[in-house]
């Protein structure tokens, strides 16, 4: 199935890639990431995990609720796209590793 490849090559790879994978993910659940909308008003901050750790509303805000609503949708969508790119980059040590098939 692997041609000539050793099975405890195989399994010491394999180990490897799982032991790397668990760092990853506990370094990523300390990240931190932030994101503030265009004029400052909401403030996000969402670890490397996707669990929003805190959020800052301005006051003004909270006479509007269609506009906190889009402030709150938008700035929430931008900092899930920074979490998003971070596991990416995090994870990207798999397409480093020279394993004989593709996971």
């Amino acid at each position: 199935m692997f041609g000539n490849l050793n099975p405890l090559d195989l399994m010491g790879k394999l180990q490897e890639l799982t032991d790397k994978a668990d760092a990853t993910r506990k370094s990523l659940d300390e990240t931190l990431i932030e994101e503030t909308s265009a004029d400052g008003k909401i403030k996000i901050t969402v670890a490397g995990n996707n669990k929003i750790k805190s959020l800052s509303i301005d006051d003004t805000l909270l006479e509007d609720k269609e506009a906190l609503e889009d402030y709150l949708i938008v700035t929430i969508n931008k900092a899930m796209d920074k979490v998003s790119d971070a596991n990416k980059n995090a994870f990207g040590f798999i397409n480093d590793m020279k394993l004989p098939f593709n996971l």
